[in-house]
C-alpha cells in the first residue's frame, strides 16, 4: 500500500514543460499536426523536430537562460518553439507583432533576446529597428518555402536548414521548475508594454487547471483529444490562452493557420 512505501520520490516529480509530451506520444503518437499549405507531420515528427530545435540553438551558442525571441505567424514552428526552447532552459519571447515598431523595439531590449527567429514578412521590423537593439542579437530566418531566394538579413541560419543540419537526439535536462519558460508584453495601454514572465510550474499548473475546467472527457464540455484545435488568437497572445499546451498534453490534432489567417487577427 502507498502508506507502507517510500513516497518522497512522488514530490520530486518536476513540473517541467517536457513532459507534456510523454502522453500524447504514448495515446496519439500519429495524431496529425497541420500548418495550413507549408508542412503536415505527427506528434513523433514534432518530438524530433524539437530535439533538432534545440541541437540548432546549441550550435549557435544559446543555452540554459538565454532568450529566444520569436516574430513568425501561427505556425508549426511557433509550437516547437513554446516546447524546445523552454525544454532546453532557455527563455521563449513571444514577440506581440501588433505593437508599434518603437514598442516592439523596446520589448526586444526589455527582454534582452539573445536570438530573434524572424518570418520573412517581419523582416522589415527588424532591419528597421537593428540600429537600435542594445546587445548583440543573432538572427534566424524563417521562410515558409525554403527553397524560396533567402534575402541576406545577416541572419546566422534559415531556420528548416539549421533542423536539417542539426542532431534530433537532444539530451533535455532536468532543472528547477521554478526557472522560467517565457516571456510576453502587453499592449502598453499605460506607458510601455509590461513584461509578464512565466515559470515551467506556471506553465504545467495552468495547462492542467485548464483541462480540469473544460473536462476533457467526452461527454463533458466536449474538449478532448478527438477535437480538432486551430488557434485564431495569436499564439504570441498570452500563449495563445494557454491552448498549444493543454492541446499537446491531449494529443489533439492541431491546426494552425499560418499567414492565411492570422494576417487578418487583430487581436494583441
Amino acid at each position: 500500500m502507498l502508506a507502507n512505501q517510500d513516497t518522497k520520490s512522488l514530490g520530486d516529480y518536476p513540473l517541467l514543460i517536457k513532459n507534456l509530451l510523454h502522453t500524447p506520444l504514448l495515446v496519439a503518437p500519429d495524431q496529425e499536426i497541420v500548418s495550413s499549405r507549408i508542412r503536415r507531420y505527427n506528434y513523433r515528427t514534432l518530438k524530433e523536430r524539437i530535439g533538432r530545435l534545440a541541437s540548432g540553438l546549441t550550435s549557435i551558442g544559446i543555452g540554459m537562460g538565454n532568450t529566444v525571441g520569436v516574430m513568425d505567424w501561427d505556425s508549426h514552428r511557433y509550437l516547437e518553439c513554446f516546447l524546445g526552447v523552454p525544454m532546453m532552459g532557455g527563455v521563449l519571447h513571444t514577440i506581440n507583432v501588433r505593437l508599434s515598431v518603437g514598442q516592439i523595439l523596446y520589448t526586444i531590449n526589455h527582454a534582452e533576446d539573445d536570438v530573434i527567429l524572424v518570418h520573412v514578412d517581419f523582416l522589415p521590423i527588424i532591419e528597421a529597428i537593428a540600429p537600435k537593439i542594445e546587445r548583440p542579437v543573432k538572427i534566424i530566418l524563417i521562410q515558409d518555402d525554403p527553397a524560396s531566394p533567402t534575402p541576406d538579413a545577416g541572419q546566422v541560419a534559415e531556420y528548416e536548414s539549421l533542423l536539417a543540419a542539426s542532431d534530433s537526439n537532444f539530451d533535455f535536462a532536468d532543472f528547477d521548475e521554478s526557472t522560467q519558460a517565457t516571456i510576453f508584453y502587453t499592449t502598453g495601454t499605460t506607458g510601455e508594454p509590461k513584461g509578464v514572465a512565466y515559470s515551467h510550474r506556471h506553465l504545467m499548473l495552468h495547462t492542467l487547471g485548464l483541462l480540469a475546467g473544460l473536462g476533457p472527457r467526452p461527454g463533458g464540455s466536449r474538449v478532448h483529444k478527438d477535437d480538432v484545435y486551430m488557434p485564431i488568437t495569436p499564439m504570441f497572445h498570452v500563449h495563445g490562452w494557454g491552448f498549444p499546451y493543454a492541446a499537446t498534453l491531449l494529443g489533439m490534432k492541431q491546426v494552425t493557420p499560418s499567414r492565411a489567417i492570422s494576417s487578418n487577427n487583430v487581436a494583441g
